[in-house]
This record gives C-alpha cells, structure tokens and sequence, in this order.
C-alpha cells in the first residue's frame, strides 16, 4: 500500500497517510459555525478608520499586509502578530491572519472598497488534506480558521480567497496607482516593488486615539498594574532564586498571558546595575535585598493594545537613604514632565522640562560640572551621560507607537486631545563611571507612566500604582504582609 505525496508544510517524521485513512478522513464532520453575532472587537469605529485614509489617496490602490509567518527554528515557526496598520484597519489581530491582505480598491472617485483577501478555513470534503495535514495552517495543528462567509461576518467587509490576490496585483493599476505597506509581506513586496507613502499616514491617523481605543489602553493599564502587584508579591521566592530576575519576568508575563494576548514588548526586569542598562531582556541575574529592582512592562490586550510602565523599587521594601536620593530626582523630573502636557503644548516640551530637573539635580549633587542652562543647550547636552535616552512616546497598538508618522506632525509637532503617551525619566548611573562617587555608582532609576491628554490637561492613566517613596514602600508593604 502507497501513501499520498507528503504536501507544502508537513514534517519529514510525519506518518505517512495511507488511501483508506485519507477516505476516512473525508467525512464524517458536523458543522461548527461561529455564532451568528460574532464581530470582531471595535467592529463600529472601524469603517471610519478606513475612510480617513482613502480620503489621502483618491483613486489608488492601497495593498495592506498583514505578515508572514517566521521560522524560529527549523518546522517551529514564532507566535504570529499581524501588522499594526492591518490590524488597525480591519480589528482582526489572531493568529490566523498570518498571510492575510487587506485591498482597499478605488471605487468612484474619491471611495474605495475595502476587499479582505485571505487563507480561508479548509474544506473536509475530502478536496483537500490542509487540515489535518499542513502543520502551518492546518485546522488539526493550529487552530480554526473562518471561512470566507465568517470572515466576512465578523468585518463586515467583502471577502475573497487570497489566490486571488496574485491575478488582481498582476493585472492594470489603477490610474492612481498601487501604494504598498511595504516590508511587511515578502511575497506582496516582490510582486509590487517598493512602494511609500502608507506607512507615514497610518502613523499619523493613529496619534489620536478615539474613545474605544483608550478604553482598551486603559484595560492594558489596569492588567500591567495587576502584573505589578502579582511581581510584588512573588519577591520573597524570586530572592531565594539564583536568577530571580527571570522568576519575576516569569510572574509578570503569566499575567499578561492570562489577561491578554501577551506582553507588548519584551519585559525589563533589572536588578542593581542591569538597570543601567535601557533594554535589559537578558533576565539572567540574581537579585540582591540591598539593591533597586527596575521593572519596565506592558500587557497587551487582545485588541493587541500595549500598556508601559516602569516602577523601581526597593528589593527590601525600603529605600536607603542614597536610593532615595537618585529616585525623588526622578520622581521630580517624571512631575515636571507631566505638568507640562497640555494640548497646544510642543511635544517635546515635557521631555526639556524634565530634563531640566535632571540635569539641575546633577549639578547640585556636584556630579555635573558644568551650569544646567549649559548643559542643556543642543552644543553640549553633558547631562545625557547619565539619562541617555528621550523621556516618552506615543503609546498604542505599537510600544512605540505611531513611529513612522513624519517629525513634523510627532516629533516636532504639538499635543492634542486623545493622544496618549509615557512619560519616562530616568537616572542610569553606570557601575564603572569614574566621574560619579562611588555610593551613586550602579544605581538605576527609571518611573515611566501612561497618561492621556484631555482638552486642559492630561490623565495619569497608571495612577493606581504608586509613584513616591511613602506611597511604593507603604504599597510593597501591604502587598508582602
């Protein structure tokens, strides 16, 4: 007895299957739709997403892909996330969307029809073997896929199997042309080339959030902040543990797990001079009861919108008096940081007001030579060796979110209602710099926040997880007993 052709995506030690087991396999399936009123999340403020960027290109194309699947190592592939413009535009953030592409096609001349082109779920009729046998996308291996009635369903938008997709990019543009999110699909990107122009603009529609989004930002605060206390608590474990900075990561990204899609980023946990390090993911070191322990995490929900935040706490609960130096100038830099958000406000204007009261604290300490006024000008800017990085971001569906948005509406543009954003000081006192005495010596100290601005201000959106000395030591008592 011979056994069928080993097809795309299936293992070499895969067992080979025989014709009677194939005729099996071809029958015998009840049916299992979705629930009738199954609709993606945020299904009601999406069409206007769309609207808006179809009104920035009339009469083009406009290819949005949601990613491929990536080898992690030989037949194991990376947990999927699709792409945040895709996601935005479609609310479909699973697993399943890996290969997907969402066509927003020119109709009349200024419209266009969005058109979901994508791997729908595979027949049991016996006209194919996909789902018990393709390890990429087999319903038997990861999970059912909608079909294209569902998936239309669950968007509301027009649905075609991606095979299609092939003939419709190989045909005549449109007389405006094709603009590709390009980078993101191997596959999409060698068929169209290289294309610009999406990517920026999706940036930009993003900056303000409508009220469903910052709901959802507010559910990712609200998780992170649970996360927190769960670490808090797992302290006592995590000391006797020879890398208790990996047992916390651990705590921390169980939570995320079990509250949303996971965690947004990579979590930070860094004990003693590992916070001098701004991206510390190594996790690998031991903690010490003497020392600070920086904690920089997010959960994402399932809506894949990301919270991030950064506490540094006391390992014994309590502050040392040279601890609690270097945090409440943090903590007054994070003060002076936030006052200065409002709408109107430059954007980088909370960064230079924090900034300022670093490099003034610096100054005073006598670890800064030179006058803050100096300091801070653009020719100098010598209070940078000792706090490095910007004081926030835009914060979203991406960490850093809204990243390829132009200077002149971010970077150098100025603040408006919706938006919402971390403000991040931080005191990274490196364990081998010569120019710092030697009790400030590996001494790490960041406190980051979420907050939304409102129409006169801004709301700290992580309030409740404590930001003073009082207020963490008081909180990490309560949480230890």
């Amino acid at each position: 007895m011979t056994s069928q052709p080993t097809p795309p995506n299936v293992g070499s030690h895969d067992l080979p299957i025989s014709p009677a087991l194939a005729a099996f396999m071809a029958g015998g399936w009840a049916a299992t739709p979705l629930p009738a009123d199954a609709r993606v999340a945020g299904h009601d403020v999406l069409p206007a997403r769309r609207a808006k960027l179809s009104t920035h290109f009339p009469g083009a194309r406009l290819v949005i892909p949601a990613g491929q699947l990536k080898v992690r190592t030989n037949d194991c592939d990376y947990r999927f996330r699709p792409h945040t413009g895709y996601a935005w535009l479609t609310g479909l953030t699973g697993e399943d969307q890996a290969g997907n592409v969402l066509v927003l096609e020119p109709s009349g001349p200024e419209g266009h029809e969005p058109v979901l082109y994508l791997r729908p779920r595979s027949p049991r009729d016996g006209s194919s073997d996909e789902f018990y046998r393709d390890r990429r996308y087999g319903e038997f291996w990861v999970g059912r896929r909608p079909d294209l009635g569902e998936s239309a369903q669950l968007t509301g938008l027009r649905t075609a199997h991606l095979d299609e997709l092939e003939k419709l990019l190989a045909g005549p543009a449109p007389s405006g042309g094709v603009r590709l999110l390009a980078g993101v699909d191997p596959s999409v990107d060698a068929q169209l080339g290289l294309s610009d122009g999406l990517a920026p603009v999706l940036g930009e529609l993003r900056l303000i959030k409508d009220a469903w989004e910052v709901d959802q930002l507010q559910l990712a605060v609200d998780h992170t902040t649970l996360g927190f206390e769960d670490v808090v608590r797992a302290l006592p474990t995590a000391l006797r543990h020879h890398r208790g900075e990996r047992w916390l990561e651990g705590v921390f990204n169980l939570r995320a797990r079990a509250e949303g899609n996971g965690t947004g980023y990579e979590t930070i946990v860094a004990s003693g001079a590992h916070a001098g390090v701004l991206h510390w993911i190594r996790n690998d070191g031991p903690l010490d009861s003497s020392q600070l322990l920086l904690l920089d995490a997010g959960v994402e929900t399932d809506t894949l919108y990301t919270a991030d935040i950064t506490r540094t706490l006391p390992l014994s609960g309590t502050f040392t008096p040279v601890q609690r130096q270097v945090y409440e100038l943090v903590l007054a830099a994070q003060d002076a940081g936030i006052a200065a958000l409002r709408p109107g406000a430059a954007f980088r204007d909370f960064h230079r007001a924090a900034m300022r009261v670093i490099a003034e604290g610096l100054h005073d300490w006598g670890v800064l030579k030179v006058s803050a006024e100096e300091a801070m000008r653009e020719d100098s800017g010598l209070y940078r060796r000792y706090t490095l990085c910007s004081s926030g971001h835009m914060l979203g569906l991406d960490v850093h979110d809204c990243a390829k948005a132009r200077n002149e509406t971010y970077l150098d543009g100025v603040l408006e209602a919706g938006q919402v954003l971390t403000v991040e000081p931080g005191l990274y006192l490196q364990p081998d710099d010569e120019t710092l005495p030697p009790e400030l010596r590996g001494i790490g100290v960041r406190i980051e926040d979420d907050l939304v601005i409102t129409e006169d201000g801004a709301r700290l959106m992580s309030s409740a997880l404590p930001r003073t000395v009082a207020g963490i030591e008081q909180w990490m008592g309560e949480l230890l007993g």
